[in-house]
């Protein structure tokens, strides 16, 4: 049809429906077509010649469809789709006239519409278009009757926010065109009236409504801008406390929206700033304090639960549970307040929150029901109804786990699929992710489905790299993808792993201190004491054993990597740019001097104190970010690629420049022994199957009978006994003959490389071993063993310097008392050496007199009490003057570059404090060999006091012997303490008390 001959049929079409109205006098069916064709008719030829006579009759011919008395069930014609036509014209006709009742109808009318239940006539009209003319007549209002303003503002802000969150495919574009008309129309007010505050929590509201869909660093900063002015410039007093009761979330809507888009806290910890501030002055009776207070606490828990930032000292799992609800009650309670109609309040009922884990039957079939009830009764993108799908969700997951019954598991699936069906627009949750594919992996162990299997590490992949989670939720979900594509052997196995590995180290990332580091670590042990071990098997499994070795140097020893970094040395890159070198000196001692803090009071609890947690936090990322930019720096200078870069299998090889370093891969999948021997390629030793299971329980035989019986028990004698023959079994015989294989003559060095419960046990000492006399004879009796905690502490510890063949000095740090008697005949003995002795004994054996003598002395004895704290390694300490304690964190708070060798002759020194993490290797001996000591001799658990004397005597007339000249002094140490304990053994002491003596370093 032409545009001129249109109108000419419309004409005619009007006037034949007007023919037609005349005949049809009597109300019925085909009168209300014909009425209702009419007002479509003169409604069209508005649109086209704009005669207004044409608009109010298209108006009063839809009022009388709307009322002809019908029986409206039985029309063929939906009365709300002419109801709405109605609603069109007339909100049409208030844009030309501006009359309010026009407006105020229409408004009527719409929210009638919208109130109707989900599942009524009136859904099948658009729900877009009745909300944007609905918003579209809301405005007009704002223009027309000022008074309402706020009132109308705040039904917009919730009718655009409810369209963002709406099912509907163009929902998106329609909204977000209605929230630009909405901020225009509110900034406009905004500026003709500053002071009216009404207004600017509205415009902050759509730009927040905005910005939660679409992060805006422009929308964040407008809507800031705005409430941080409503706060600096309050209303009238009698006005102010109900305005900041509206500002204030929005504030921390906007705070925490930011730090999480962004994936950085800085934006959280402003905030946690600027309220701690406005505490420290809110008077105890000013009304917004409580608000102030509960504001903080959320900002805190938003900081712990995204950004992993914790403190040791607080139990978040020692919150008690919430009461199961009686769904029962439930249930009764929600059909007597719903009847017939459906539930259309925005504020989910209390129990829809709870995610019990019910164990009775009969309690998750009511559950169950429950949850139906509420989920039918509300539109699926609803807020309410993803609640109720959750909780739906996990109690078939429950009844599932309880009976077995598979079509739980299938019901469960189902409503999560749902879930997800349901949010379109923003990212799927990242629990319902999880819990979706958590239960499709179980119905594939039932059913062996391999789409199941497929479709649940899809699940995992994209929790692993979900930006919503926190870096500790991603890192969990990312090490359950590799355990299970690991277990089914399924192609993303080796993307998983690698994942997961690099998601481990940036766990510590919002973890400014080593006491907070180590807490977070220990948050988490579950995955990380067993990725590195079980990413190293599969890689070994698959022939990649440098990657293998690779990996797990990355995984062990995290916190000791990282201080290592921090003390890298610049000499090569001062030479190349000192100006870069000073810089980077001066960023990496700022980050140590966080890292070291002692973390005792932390102020996390007092919400009134200062947050110390906070301000360590935003110092930590702006060294690191500086940090980041001057290591680009570097690498970008030629010669300097690969400078701070993870080690490479070419420079972990270094590791056995001296002599051969057996790995211990302790592993559930399959545990290896690997040789790294120099200039060859590692050498791989396949063990038995009960290896990994054989070795759990030497550990745990060796620590229930320590504690049960004590270290001088003969039960202990025997299961010391046993466990070094079951060693020398399980790993001492194979790795004898390679080395014979590899031609490593027996009195060679050999280093000790292990992992998990490996960290524990006395493979130094395994055996006995057979021979062909009576001679008992144990691994140390053939080889020279030491051990270190990673290859790169290897490296770093045979630096040498041209003092390390002069003889050294040695600081005696000395603190005998009634249970130490022979602490005096160990003193003596080491005045006599052939060397300049300090000695700091009693009162002069003070923390910080110890501390600056280190400084100055190469070697270093300590005849003390050592002691541990569970659950605290860095307290473990050297008991010293009045009580007094050198703590493991007061020893790496001072790097000592000119430190060689230290005995530590106290007990627990190279004993981890129970709680710890093995791999990380946290006690005195690795915090010595951490400051700069380049050999350590410490002990596995309690020592004998009686066995200092000689044992010390025997250790410095072998260390300082004419044989080995042109052997650095610390090289000497590990064959002095092997002839000091043959001569111990010579006059059979107890097994343990020989055992216990080990070699760390160089």
């Amino acid at each position: 049809m032409d545009d001129q001959s249109f109108p000419l049929r419309l004409d005619a079409h009007i006037s034949l429906l007007q023919n037609d109205m005349l005949l049809l006098s009597r109300p019925n069916h085909r009168r209300i077509s014909c009425v209702q064709h009419l007002a479509m008719g003169r409604f069209i030829r508005y649109q086209k010649l704009k005669q207004q006579d044409d608009l109010e009759k298209s108006i009063l011919h839809s009022t009388e469809a709307v009322f002809l008395p019908l029986p409206w069930e039985e029309c063929p014609l939906n009365i709300f789709q002419i109801f709405f036509h109605l609603i069109v014209t007339l909100s049409l006709r208030s844009y030309d006239s501006r009359q309010p009742k026009d407006v105020k109808w229409s408004i009527n009318c719409l929210r009638y519409l919208l109130d109707q239940p989900p599942d009524s006539e009136a859904f099948k009209i658009s729900l877009d278009g009745i909300t944007r003319t609905l918003a579209k007549e809301l405005k007009l209002q704002t223009k027309m009757e000022p008074a309402a303003t706020m009132r109308d503002i705040e039904e917009m802000v919730a009718r655009c926010h409810q369209l963002l969150k709406s099912d509907i495919s163009k929902s998106l574009l329609i909204a977000h065109t209605m929230a630009l008309k909405l901020i225009e129309c509110l900034r406009e007010a905004n500026g003709r009236l500053p002071d009216f505050h009404e207004a600017s929590i509205a415009l902050a509201h759509c730009l927040y409504s905005r910005f939660e869909t679409t992060p805006s660093n422009d929308d964040y900063e407008e809507g800031m801008a705005i409430l941080n002015n409503i706060i600096a410039f309050p209303p009238p007093r009698d006005q102010s406390s109900e305005c900041l009761q509206q500002a204030v979330p929005l504030i921390t809507l906007f705070a925490v929206g930011q730090s999480l888009s962004c994936g950085k806290p800085e934006f959280l910890e402003k905030e946690i700033s600027r309220f701690q501030n406005w505490l420290a002055v809110a008077s105890a009776q000013d009304p917004i304090r409580p608000l102030i207070v509960e504001t903080l606490s959320g900002f805190r828990e938003v900081r712990r639960l995204h950004f992993g930032v914790t403190s040791r000292f607080q139990d978040y799992h020692s919150i008690d549970p919430a009461p199961v609800p009686s769904f029962r009650d439930l249930i009764t309670s929600f059909s007597q307040s719903s009847g017939s109609s459906k539930v259309t309040n925005d504020e989910p009922p209390d129990s829809v929150l709870l995610t019990c884990d019910l164990t009775d039957k009969a309690d998750i079939e009511q559950a169950i029901e429950y949850y139906q009830l509420v989920l039918a009764s509300y539109h699926p993108s609803s807020p309410i109804a993803f609640l109720a799908g959750w909780s739906l969700g996990k109690a078939l997951r429950n009844a599932f786990s309880l009976t077995h019954d598979i079509g739980y598991l299938d019901k469960s699936i189902s409503v999560y699929r749902d879930l997800l069906t349901s949010i379109v627009h923003s990212r799927p949750n990242f629990a319902l992710v999880v819990s979706l594919g958590s239960c499709l992996h179980d119905r594939f162990c039932w059913l062996r489905h391999k789409e199941d299997l497929d479709d649940a590490l899809q699940l995992f992949q994209a929790g692993a790299h979900h930006n919503s989670a926190n870096i500790q939720d991603q890192f969990h979900i990312s090490c359950i993808w590799a355990t299970v594509a690991h277990r089914h052997g399924h192609l993303s196995i080796s993307i998983a792993y690698n994942r997961a590995m690099s998601l481990m180290r940036d766990s510590l990332t919002f973890t400014p201190t080593l006491d907070m580091q180590h807490f977070q670590l220990v948050s988490m042990r579950k995955y990380y004491e067993v990725l590195p071990l079980d990413c190293a098997s599969y890689r070994i499994h698959v022939g990649r054993l440098h990657e293998a070795i690779e990996t797990l140097e990355q995984g062990r020893a995290l916190l000791w990597s990282e201080m290592r970094g921090l003390h890298t040395s610049v000499d090569r890159l001062r030479a190349a740019d000192s100006c870069l070198a000073d810089k980077f000196v001066a960023v990496n001692e700022g980050l140590e001097r966080l890292l070291l803090i002692d973390n005792d009071d932390d102020g996390y609890d007092d919400l009134e104190g200062m947050d110390r947690i906070g301000d360590l936090l935003l110092k930590q990322r702006e060294l690191l970010d500086d940090r980041d930019d001057l290591i680009s720096q570097v690498q970008s200078l030629s010669g300097f690629e690969s400078f701070l870069k993870t080690p490479v299998f070419d420079t972990l090889t270094s590791a056995a420049s001296h002599g051969p370093v057996v790995i211990i891969n302790h592993s559930q999948w399959r545990s290896d022994i690997v040789i790294l021997h120099h200039n060859s390629p590692p050498s791989l030793i396949t063990t038995t199957d009960d290896f990994h299971r054989r070795a759990i329980e030497f550990r745990d035989q060796l620590t229930s009978c320590r504690i049960e019986h004590g270290l001088d028990s003969n039960q202990y004698e025997r299961v010391l006994c046993s466990v070094l023959g079951g060693l020398y079994d399980l790993v001492g015989r194979p790795v004898i003959e390679r080395l014979h294989t590899l031609n490593v003559p027996e009195q060679s060095r050999v280093w000790w490389c292990p992992t998990s419960v490996f960290c524990s046990l006395p493979l130094h000492a395994m055996g006995p071993i057979p021979s062909g006399d009576s001679t008992k004879r144990y691994f140390f009796d053939m080889y020279i063993p030491s051990y270190t905690p990673t290859l790169s502490a290897l490296i770093e510890s045979r630096k040498t310097s041209e003092q390390s063949f002069e003889k050294p000095s040695i600081l005696l740090v000395a603190q005998p008392d009634e249970t130490l008697l022979s602490a005096f005949p160990e003193i003596w003995a080491i005045n006599q050496l052939d060397v300049h002795v300090t000695t700091l004994m009693s009162s002069k054996a003070t923390p910080s007199a110890v501390m600056e003598c280190l400084q100055d002395h190469r070697f270093s004895h300590f005849v003390c009490h050592g002691k541990l704290e569970y659950g605290k390694p860095f307290e473990a300490s050297f008991r010293l003057h009045d009580g007094e304690r050198l703590t493991l964190l007061d020893l790496i708070r001072s790097p000592l570059p000119a430190a060689e060798f230290a005995f530590l002759s106290a007990c627990h020194t190279a004993e981890m404090t129970e709680g710890s993490i093995a791999d990380e290797a946290l006690h005195l001996t690795a915090a010595m060999q951490y400051c700069g000591f380049r050999s350590v001799v410490g002990t596995m658990w309690g020592m004998a006091d009686d066995d200092g004397p000689e044992l010390v005597k025997q250790f410095y007339k072998s260390m300082f012997s004419s044989k080995r000249a042109g052997t650095p002094y610390y090289e000497r140490s590990a064959r002095a303490l092997r002839d000091a304990v043959r001569r111990l053994r010579k006059n059979r002491v107890p097994l343990e008390r020989w055992v216990n003596f080990v070699h760390y370093g160089a």
